[in-house]
C-alpha cells in the first residue's frame, strides 16, 4: 500500500484483494493507540469495537460483490460536533457530559455510513468550535503535525479531524466550517479543507455554531479525496474529477484585507505558488475588494457569531457556565449585547455584501489568497490572553470573508517539504462547488514545486 493513500488508492487496493476493511481498521486504531503519537489528544472517543465490527461486515459484503459504493470498509473520523447515534455528542466541551445519547445519526453521518465508510471515532475539537486555534483545555491539544517536539497548534476548530489525517489515524474526516474550521486545520497540518455552498450540506445533527454560517465539509489527504467526501455528504453522484489546466485559468488575488499582515513564511510561500501559477499559464489579477472591508464591520460586535450562538446557550451558560473554557465563554457572551436591531442591521448588510461583492468576483475562475495570515503558533506562546486573542483572529481573518460570502473554499498545502505549513486557498461564490474542485486538483501538485 501507498505511503500515502488516497481513497482512490485504498479503493482499488481493497478491490484487488490487496487490503481487507479489517486490517486498515486495526492499522489506524494501532496508530491512535501509539503512546509515542497524538492519538489520546485527537480523539475524544474511539469506537473500537464497533469499527471492527464494521470492518468485518464490509469485508463480507465486498466478498459477495454486494459493496454499495468503491470506497466500502474505509475508516473516517467524526467531528464530536456530530450526532453519532447511542453516543453523546459534547463538541468538545464538558458542559454536554450528562446529555442523553443521540437517538440517531446526523444525516452527513448517516450519508457516510450508507457509503460504507466505516466511524473510527470521535475527533477533538475546540469547544463549541468557538476559534481557529484548536486549543481545548477539557481533553487536551493534539499537536500539528509540523515540528512536534516543538509543538504547534493544529488549528480550528476541526483540529483533531485534521491531525487524524495528517497521522494516518483515518483517511477521510467530517469537519465544520463557520469561519475556516476546515480549512484553518487543513492548512496547519499540510492538507486539504474544503468548505461547501452550505446549502448543499443539511446541517441538522450537529451543534450549531452560527445558523447563517455553519457549514459541513471533508477533510483528506488531497482534492480528490475531498471532492469524494463531498459528493456523499451532500447526497450527490461522485462524478469523475477532471482537473482544469493551469493554464488559462483565471485568478485574483484581493489585495483589500487578504494580503494584510501576513507572517513572513505565508507571504514567502504564496508569492511563491503565485509565480509557479503564473510560469504554468495562469492568468493572476491583482484586484481590490472594498467590499471586504465591511465583513470587520459586520463583527465589531461579534457578529453572526456571537448573536446565534448566545441564542442558544444562554440557558446551558446559566447552569454550567463555569465548565466552559473561559475563552469561549467570554466571546459567546458578546452576543448578549447585540440587539434585534443590531442583528437586522448584520443580515441586511450581509445580503448587500454578498451582491456587490458576487458582481467583483464574477469574470474570475476564483479568488487566490492565503487560507490563513499566519503559520501555526506555538502553544506555549498562547497562553497569554490577549496573545490568544491576537492569532486566533489572524488565524479566522480571510476564511472568515468567504464564510460571510456564503461562498466555497479550499485549502491546499502550498508549502515544500520540511518547510512551515502554509495554505493557499481557492474561493467562489457559491454554487461553484464542482469548478472549485476542478481548479484545486489542477493545481495542487505544481504550486508546491
Amino acid at each position: 500500500m501507498s505511503a500515502n493513500p488516497t481513497l482512490a488508492t485504498l479503493a482499488a487496493d481493497l478491490d484487488a484483494g490487496r487490503t481487507t476493511a479489517r486490517k486498515l481498521v486495526e492499522e489506524c486504531l494501532a496508530r491512535i493507540a501509539d503512546p509515542a503519537g497524538e492519538g489520546a489528544q485527537t480523539f475524544i472517543h474511539v469506537d473500537k469495537d464497533a469499527a471492527i465490527s464494521a470492518a468485518n461486515a464490509m469485508d463480507h459484503l465486498r466478498k459477495a460483490r454486494a459493496a454499495p459504493s468503491p470506497y466500502v470498509g474505509i475508516p473516517v473520523s467524526i467531528k464530536d460536533l456530530f450526532d453519532i447515534k447511542g453516543q453523546v455528542t459534547r463538541a468538545g466541551s464538558r458542559a454536554l457530559e450528562d446529555s442523553p445519547p443521540a437517538e440517531a445519526d446526523a444525516p452527513v453521518v448517516a450519508r457516510l455510513r450508507r457509503a460504507g465508510f466505516i466511524v473510527i471515532g470521535r475527533t477533538n475539537m475546540t469547544e463549541f468550535a468557538y476559534s481557529g486555534i484548536g486549543i481545548n483545555p477539557h481533553y487536551g491539544t493534539p499537536k500539528s503535525v509540523f515540528n512536534r517536539h516543538v509543538g504547534h497548534v493544529p488549528g480550528g476548530s476541526s483540529s483533531g479531524a485534521a491531525v487524524s489525517i495528517a497521522d494516518r489515524m483515518a483517511y477521510g474526516a467530517l469537519g465544520t466550517d463557520t469561519g475556516g474550521s476546515c480549512r484553518i486545520p487543513a492548512a496547519y497540518n499540510g492538507i486539504v479543507g474544503f468548505k461547501p455552498t452550505q446549502a448543499r450540506v443539511p446541517l441538522d445533527g450537529g451543534v450549531p455554531l452560527s445558523f447563517s454560517l455553519d457549514s459541513f465539509g471533508p477533510l483528506a489527504r488531497t482534492v480528490g479525496c475531498c471532492a469524494v467526501l463531498d459528493a456523499v455528504l451532500a447526497n450527490e453522484a461522485v462524478p469523475p474529477l477532471q482537473p482544469r489546466p493551469v493554464k488559462g485559468m483565471r485568478l485574483a488575488v484581493p489585495t483589500t484585507v487578504a494580503l494584510d499582515d501576513l507572517d513572513d513564511e505565508v507571504a514567502t510561500t504564496f508569492e511563491r505558488a503565485l509565480e509557479t501559477l503564473s510560469r504554468q499559464g495562469a492568468s493572476i489579477e491583482r484586484i481590490e475588494v472594498p467590499e471586504f472591508n465591511d465583513v470587520g464591520v459586520m463583527n465589531s460586535k461579534g457578529g453572526f457569531a456571537a448573536a446565534e450562538s448566545y441564542a442558544w446557550h444562554r440557558y446551558l451558560i446559566v447552569s454550567h457556565g463555569d465548565v466552559y473554557d473561559p475563552r469561549v465563554r467570554v466571546r459567546i457572551l458578546r452576543g448578549e449585547g447585540i440587539s434585534a436591531a443590531d442583528y437586522i442591521d448584520i443580515l441586511n448588510a450581509r445580503r448587500s455584501f454578498i451582491a456587490r461583492t458576487e458582481r467583483r468576483i464574477a469574470p474570475y475562475d476564483a479568488l487566490v489568497l492565503p487560507t490563513t495570515a499566519n503559520a501555526p503558533p506555538r502553544i506555549a506562546d498562547l497562553a497569554d490572553d490577549k496573545a490568544f486573542a491576537t492569532q486566533n483572529l489572524r488565524a479566522l481573518r480571510n476564511c472568515t470573508l468567504i464564510n460571510m460570502l456564503d461562498g466555497c473554499s479550499i485549502s491546499l498545502p502550498a508549502h515544500r517539504e520540511g518547510e512551515m505549513p502554509v495554505g493557499l486557498m481557492l474561493a467562489a461564490a457559491g454554487g461553484s462547488d464542482r469548478r472549485i474542485f476542478e481548479l484545486a486538483a489542477g493545481m495542487e501538485n505544481i504550486i508546491r514545486v
